[in-house]
């Protein structure tokens, strides 16, 4: 099949949890899919979900710290007054992101995107460093996923769970849109046994890709 490599690094990434409103805030180990669809969004410049284009990605990072962040919470009662309140924060460092997309005029939107690129939070400034066309190799099933996610079906894999949603609405306030259990597979992670599931290779790069198609059943919710 024929695709689009897009390669983005980043000094920093933080990708929260959902429902962790206040203390620690850890960072998920890869972005969850409502990630990748606001990079891709961020870049066309208009609103892109998972109803729109399908995508594969495989996230690595070399490292990570807990830091100290300063925060401003605003009162219900009194919005214009704000206080000022301390929370420790995962991050991770020195990330790359290889994103794979089928749409051409979307891609190349990577090259000149729209809006700053972010991999979490406003501080995690994100750069592209290619945008490639390559041919990618159809796989029957899949036994050396690392790197992303993956729906948590009715295989089990020996990974951290999560509830996720796939994307978000376009809208104020968001709505999560088709949140589902995903595995959590990160860059060193070893698949102990095949899933019969479907995906791609890139020969390139050494990587295997689980394919995220969401179009046919996200247009109908």
């Amino acid at each position: 099949m024929k695709a689009y490599r897009i390669h983005i690094t980043s000094w920093t990434a933080s990708f929260r949890y959902p429902n962790l409103i206040s203390g620690f805030q850890p960072s998920l180990p890869v972005p969850p899919l409502s990630t990748i669809y606001g990079l891709i969004s961020a870049a066309a410049g208009n609103y892109v979900c998972a109803s729109d284009v399908a995508a594969g990605y495989v996230f690595r990072h070399e490292g990570q710290t807990i830091d100290l962040e300063t925060i401003y919470q605003f009162s219900v009662k009194s919005p214009l007054k704000t206080k000022s309140n301390v929370i420790r924060r995962q991050i991770l460092f020195d990330t790359a992101l290889w994103l794979y997309l089928e749409d051409a005029e979307i891609a190349e939107r990577f090259l000149t995107p729209e809006f700053q690129l972010l991999l979490g939070r406003s501080g995690d400034l994100a750069s592209v460093v290619s945008v490639d066309e390559t041919e990618l190799e159809p796989e029957a099933t899949l036994d050396r996923l690392r790197g992303t996610v993956v729906p948590m079906k009715t295989v089990p894999l020996g990974a951290p769970i999560q509830a996720l949603p796939v994307s978000f609405t376009n809208e104020i306030p968001r709505r999560n849109m088709g949140t589902r259990p995903f595995f959590m597979l990160e860059h060193d992670f070893d698949q102990p046994e095949p899933i019969p599931e479907s995906g791609f290779y890139d020969p390139a790069l050494g990587f295997q890709i689980y394919w995220h198609d969401y179009r046919d059943e996200m247009s109908v919710m």
